[in-house]
């Protein structure tokens, strides 16, 4: 349930601290007081739109934060733990910060979330019914969203989806193959041959880093050997060979340091050197014992290279690449022959359809008994609305198999006895549309699981005896176990019969026009009552009437 909407800054709210109770609550004021600006926040932080100059003047962001209770809410915390959003203690931020670009931030329980995070989130939290829900359910989409979830049908409606998805994708698939057989022969053709010239290669990467370190060494084998043994005369041999030289630096500099002691550390060192020439000589000399110089060799590693060469220019791919080009190939190859192997594609095509026929046919089975109660349930709604003869059916139309299933929903009605049935888009007249709305509302809500629902002045066009019918009708919503309906009207008969009542009103300071919401005690509910029944001036009449309506 939403048990607390804070607004800051919000079009002409500087700050709002609301709280929400169970049951069923009124929200009434004076016309352009903000009632709807409640409704507008809290879809704000429910995941719609924002635009720019809903920020207060003067400021810089407006911040809109709305906490939930989810207490047997296990839909919204199965969300939230698939997402990887802490939940505790049952509580549930939902936070929206709105520049005055209209650029937006969103968070859910302070951790930075997207816009359709929260909107995915919120269809688990709240349902929001408008005028304007009374134009879109004469839309036939809306009508068969009503239909399928009052017999809770969500699992069965995805896998529907997605079953109808794949039959049309392998049947594509089919159209395609049918028209392109003998080129995916030709392609088999050509990628097997080229895998098979491939795998002739004996190609691994590792190797060809190998092959080319070869190639370079045995192509330079000469200049390697003669460089060495020409290092090694450099160092050791003749009376200016780098050795020679170094034991005349030694002896004389031993010498001076019998002369001097100073000399200690430098003379370490030339002693060092020394060492280290010796020690080079024989590292040059074990390396020319060792080195071989295989000519048969060269030429192997040199036609292996042109091979791999050969083979990359032929099918424009790069030595560092022929790898994951190998793997592609591999795997094209898979597929071109479960195209074209034993179980040829028409034969999936046919299972796909069988299993969505199956779920299709399961489908229709639960709607139509689904539409039988509905139209029933509907009905009596709309007699206890004054429409004591009419008649509802939720009709089910044979169509051609889609994403949906293989029927079409309309919702048909007749307002009066002996008249024929006809669907609601026909239904001219502003009263009866709202009151037929809010009969399919109300008797569709029955079986949904949602906490809250705000029915925002979905009475518009409805007066008299009639007012007083469709607040029992909202009340027996609100009396529902763990659940809100929350009301935004304009007639006393309904506001009347809430548990809780909220009034909102505004106050004019300069340029400055600032909106407000209170909870009404039973005095100051008494008052809004009567301004209600009599307008601006309240008279002991309508202050007596106002009495008698609330008990």
């Amino acid at each position: 349930m939403l048990e607390n909407l804070l607004i800051k800054n919000y079009v002409i709210v500087d700050e709002l601290d609301l709280n929400f109770l169970l049951g069923f609550s009124s929200l009434t004021g004076e016309t352009g007081a903000g009632k709807s600006i409640l409704i507008d926040a809290l879809s704000l932080a429910l995941g719609t739109r924002s635009e720019s100059g809903v920020v207060k003047k003067g400021n810089e962001k407006a911040d809109i934060t709305a906490t939930f209770n989810l207490e047997g809410n296990n839909e919204a915390k199965a969300w939230l733990s698939q997402n990887e959003f802490e939940e505790s203690d049952n509580q549930l931020l939902l936070r929206r910060v709105i520049n005055k670009d209209g650029k937006s931030k969103a968070f859910i329980n302070g951790i930075p979330s997207t816009i359709s995070q929260l909107k995915a989130i919120g269809e688990s939290l709240v349902d929001i019914y408008s005028q304007n829900t009374h134009h879109s359910l004469l839309k036939k989409t809306a009508q068969r969203e009503i239909l399928d979830n009052f017999f809770d049908s969500k699992e069965e409606i995805q896998l529907l989806k997605k079953l109808y998805s794949e039959w049309q994708r392998l049947s594509v698939e089919q159209d395609k193959f049918s028209k392109n057989k003998e080129s995916f022969l030709n392609e088999l053709n050509e990628t097997e041959e080229k895998f098979n010239e491939f795998t002739g290669l004996n190609f691994t990467y590792e190797e060809w880093n190998q092959l080319q370190i070869d190639q370079k060494f045995l192509a330079n084998g000469k200049d390697l050997i003669g460089g060495v043994n020409k290092c090694i005369s450099m160092i050791d041999e003749g009376d200016i060979s780098l050795n020679s030289l170094s034991r005349e630096a030694q002896v004389e500099l031993k010498n001076l340091y019998a002369l001097d002691t100073r000399l200690a550390n430098a003379n370490n060192i030339m002693g060092s050197i020394q060492a280290e020439t010796v020690e080079l000589v024989r590292e040059l000399s074990n390396y020319l014992q060792n080195v071989d110089i295989d000519e048969n060799l060269q030429q192997r590693v040199e036609e292996k290279i042109q091979s791999i060469f050969n083979f990359c220019r032929k099918y424009n791919v790069k030595p560092e690449n022929l790898e994951s080009e190998s793997e592609a190939w591999l795997q094209r190859l898979e597929a071109l022959k479960g195209m074209l192997g034993e179980k040829d594609i028409s034969a999936l095509v046919k299972e796909a359809k069988v299993s969505y026929d199956g779920i299709a046919k399961n489908v229709s089975k639960q709607r139509k008994t689904a539409a039988s109660s509905l139209s029933k349930l509907i009905t009596e709604k709309l007699n206890q609305l004054s429409f004591n003869d009419a008649t509802f059916r939720v009709e089910l139309i044979p169509s051609d198999p889609s994403i949906h299933g293989n029927e079409s929903i309309q919702f048909l009605v007749s307002t009066f006895k002996g008249g024929d049935l006809q669907p609601i888009q026909k239904v001219l007249s502003g009263g009866e549309l709202s009151r037929i709305s809010l009969a399919i509302r109300v008797a569709s809500i029955a079986n949904i699981d949602v906490p809250t629902m705000i029915f925002d002045e979905v009475d518009v066009g409805i007066g008299g005896g009639v007012a007083e019918v469709v607040g029992n009708l909202l009340k027996d919503l609100g009396d529902k176990k763990n659940t809100q309906a929350l009301v935004i009207t304009h007639l006393p008969q309904v506001a009347a019969k809430s548990n809780n009542h909220y009034k909102v009103s505004k106050k004019q300071a300069g340029d400055s026009v600032t909106s407000k919401i209170h909870h009404l005690n039973e005095s100051e509910r008494i008052d809004e009552i009567a301004r209600m029944l009599g307008g601006i001036d309240v008279t002991e009449k309508a202050i007596d009437h106002a009495k008698e309506i609330l008990g």
